[in-house]
């Protein structure tokens, strides 16, 4: 009866062990949501693979981290939803901090820094970014951003109309097709699309003053811990040089 016991326990310690062993796996994975058209920060290729700063961020983490990392692809509209309904664990979207979005998520430390930025055709008459400036105009920005709060709010005020688009890409499309005077967008999104665009296409208008945002990682109110974790391997991968070597990938001076 005591070898039969001892059978029974130790059989009952290797499940446990087994068991343990899979909740710990299941906790060494995290789910990171992210767009996917917003490029330079996070992009889905020809062949399906989510890349972008915001990726290779997300990838550098998760390895401070020692977590694997499961980048996943949610429309800009839906992506806090999302996250509150545990579809992801965080949100590495270039999702600027502010106060009305802190009452549904907990922001990280700021992961990068950019100013909004407007872009015309390159025969505008649009000289300056100054809300007078765009009186008459209809300005286009993707809908749920900081962006379109601007477009709206400042230039809407002072005579424009702001059209509001699902994504970035849609909004650039109608711009390149003669469907709006102005597009309004994170600089470093715009300056990187110039790059690619026509010589004969548009022009960087200027910095919009005073829209400079911090963009930061977005957990679950509740998830505090996480949210600890995430900026100790922001501070990590900011001091052993991993974030610099990812943003000379993308951009040619500091956004940090």
């Amino acid at each position: 009866m005591q070898i039969s016991k001892w059978i029974v326990s130790a059989a009952g310690a290797a499940i446990f062990m087994v068991a343990a062993s899979s909740l710990s796996q299941a906790a060494e994975k995290l789910k990171i949501g992210t767009e996917g058209a917003y490029p330079p920060f996070n992009t889905i290729t020809s062949d399906g693979k989510i890349v972008g700063f915001d990726i290779d961020i997300a990838n550098a983490l998760c390895a401070q981290m020692k977590v694997e990392c499961e980048i996943v692809t949610q429309d800009w509209d839906g992506i806090i939803p999302a996250l509150q309904a545990k579809k992801f664990d965080a949100i590495i979207a270039s999702m600027s901090i502010t106060e009305e979005r802190k009452k549904q998520v907990a922001f990280t430390n700021k992961y990068y820094t950019t100013p909004l930025a407007l872009v015309a055709p390159k025969d505008s008459d649009i000289t300056s970014t100054e809300p007078a400036a765009l009186a008459g105009k209809t300005v286009g920005a993707q809908a749920s951003t900081t962006q379109a709060d601007y477009a709206q709010n400042s230039y809407g005020k002072a005579g424009a109309e702001a059209k509001l688009y699902p994504t970035q890409e849609e909004a650039i499309t109608d711009l390149q097709n003669g469907r709006l005077d102005a597009v309004i967008s994170d600089k470093f999104v715009l300056v990187d699309w110039l790059k690619k665009a026509s010589e004969d296409c548009c022009k960087l208008v200027g910095d919009v003053k005073g829209t400079e945002t911090q963009a930061g990682i977005a957990v679950r109110l509740e998830d505090t811990a996480l949210r600890d974790k995430l900026n100790a391997a922001i501070d990590a991968i900011v001091a052993d040089g991993t974030y610099k070597k990812i943003q000379a990938k993308y951009f040619d001076f500091d956004i940090y």
